[in-house]
């Protein structure tokens, strides 16, 4: 991994990244300024801010979506995280991410961004921080059995028109309405 690599791959995602709507568009630039002003800014060192990777993993048939119950958070959301040496592109830190988080191995990723988020957290570097989320589509098998690692409290396959209670509903609505849209 080198920060140049991951760096180059964040913003190839976001330049190419087909925004639904003026907020999303608005999003991206502000990503690709935050990426312009900080070379380091995919690295989690990068106290200010840094981008992360997420998955949204869909059962082939689109009807199971794998949620984790994360442990910081509080709430049931996606997969993903930091970016890790070895993981020469953003693309790369999902899918790592969601193999090691799922357990599942075989995954299959979307290469083109399905959506971006931002937002503070105090992750492991123990300070308040901002998370700058460049979220993927992940496809697993039918009946593929996750199982869960140390980074989650709970996880499990959810249909994806009954999310559990404590779910981020409305961001895993919108993933999933995207997704299907491809």
């Amino acid at each position: 991994m080198s920060a140049q690599s991951l760096h180059r791959s964040a913003r190839e995602a976001l330049l190419g990244w087909q925004t639904p709507n003026a907020a999303d568009e608005s999003l991206r630039h502000t990503m690709l300024a935050f990426l312009d002003s900080a070379p380091l800014g995919c690295l989690r060192e990068h106290a200010p801010g840094h981008i992360t990777a997420s998955s949204l993993v869909l059962s082939e048939d689109r009807q199971q979506v794998l949620l984790t119950l994360h442990p910081r958070v509080g709430r049931w959301i996606q997969l993903g995280g930091h970016c890790e040496p070895g993981d020469e592109t953003v693309v790369d830190a999902a899918l790592r991410e969601a193999t090691e988080e799922s357990g599942i191995a075989g995954l299959r990723i979307d290469p083109s961004l399905l959506s971006a988020h931002t937002h503070p957290i105090t992750c492991s570097l123990g300070v308040p921080t901002r998370h700058l989320d460049l979220r993927f589509l992940v496809w697993a098998e039918v009946g593929a059995t996750p199982v869960r690692s140390d980074e989650s409290q709970d996880l499990r396959w959810w249909p994806v028109d009954d999310l559990p209670d404590g779910a981020e509903k409305e961001t895993i609505d919108h993933l999933v309405r995207l997704a299907n849209g491809r």
